[in-house]
């Protein structure tokens, strides 16, 4: 059973330390938070759920990696903006009989990412839940003032570029769901792309600070998915080479277009821009580009395009991916 609350909140409060950023002028023990984002930059605001039975199995990730994983996501939606992370706000919600050591677990894998990330943990909320662990993280970074990087900027022409390998956390969650007897290694550098992934921070920075990146998002839904919601911001149409489509160790196909949650950079650029093939030791990969009119495409550039259909994750759907 947890901690009362009160002591569970006084908890949190130790192990989350001094605050990590100067921005964060009030934190944990007010009714809100104080944020002063630096002279001159515009507050980025980003929020995710993360449900038990949805986006984790307790019989598949340790607490560690649950809390790793909530906190990426919207780490990894500052990354997409090209921004910089301030604070994180964590709302936790678990039964009464989860043991105080699986939310130990929780906080150590959220706030060993919030360390290395320079993130603080500023506030949010605990509370008993009839069914499963709910966990809602809200990030706020910023960004200096209308720098930030948005889905609606694709024009055609654009040449369309993904970070990374993709395809790699699907692969993993197939042979999950196929029964397979021997668990992936966490500990593995294959395994941690689903268990512990790395939110593209530095990359999304590098990006927005040398104005490259002309419309960016990140690989959360899957690459099919969140090209289209570049193409949609951006009234605009594409065609992917799929022979280009950089594939993760143990990956198929299929795994990189629609699996999600590789939490890479899908951008578009200039085709004058000189887009390096590495940034911070992270690959950069040229797949396709921008077209006029609202169709996506994909080829294998020998046989005529075909439609890319968006097959990634979608809540109330019938989603042929795994979430």
């Amino acid at each position: 059973m947890p901690l009362p609350e009160k002591q569970l909140i006084q908890r949190i409060a130790r192990l989350a330390g001094p605050r990590r950023s100067g921005a964060v002028r009030l934190g944990i023990g007010d009714d809100t938070a104080v944020i002063r984002p630096p002279r001159g930059h515009e507050l980025l605001v980003t929020t995710d759920f993360s449900l038990e039975g949805t986006h984790f199995r307790g019989e598949w990730h340790s607490p560690q990696s649950v809390g790793h994983r909530c906190l990426c996501r919207g780490l990894s939606d500052i990354a997409a903006m090209g921004g910089q992370p301030i604070a994180a706000f964590l709302s936790l919600a678990t039964p009464a009989d989860v043991p105080q050591k699986w939310i130990d677990g929780f906080l150590s894998g959220f706030l060993a990412l919030a360390r290395r990330t320079g993130t603080t943990l500023a506030g949010g909320d605990i509370a008993q839940s009839r069914h499963g662990i709910l966990a809602d993280v809200m990030v706020v970074g910023s960004v200096p003032a209308g720098k930030a990087v948005p889905r609606a900027g694709a024009r055609p022409g654009h040449i369309i570029y993904v970070t990374g390998a993709l395809g790699g956390s699907a692969s993993i969650l197939r042979r999950l769901y196929a029964g397979e007897r021997r668990l992936p290694d966490p500990k593995a550098k294959a395994d941690r792309k689903h268990f512990f992934p790395e939110p593209c921070l530095g990359v999304g920075r590098y990006l927005r600070e040398r104005r490259l990146a002309h419309a960016m998002i990140d690989v959360s839904d899957g690459l099919s998915t969140d090209l289209h919601h570049i193409c949609k911001a951006s009234r605009v149409g594409a065609i992917i080479n799929e022979l280009l489509v950089p594939l993760a160790a143990g990956a198929q196909p299929h795994d990189a277009l629609h699996g999600g949650e590789d939490y890479e950079l899908l951008f578009t650029a200039s085709p004058k821009a000189k887009v390096p093939i590495e940034i911070h030791g992270v690959p950069v990969t040229e797949i396709g580009w921008v077209t006029k009119g609202k169709n996506v495409m994909i080829s294998d550039m020998k046989t005529k395009p075909r439609k890319l259909e968006a097959e990634g994750w979608q809540h109330f759907t019938p989603s042929r991916s795994t979430p």
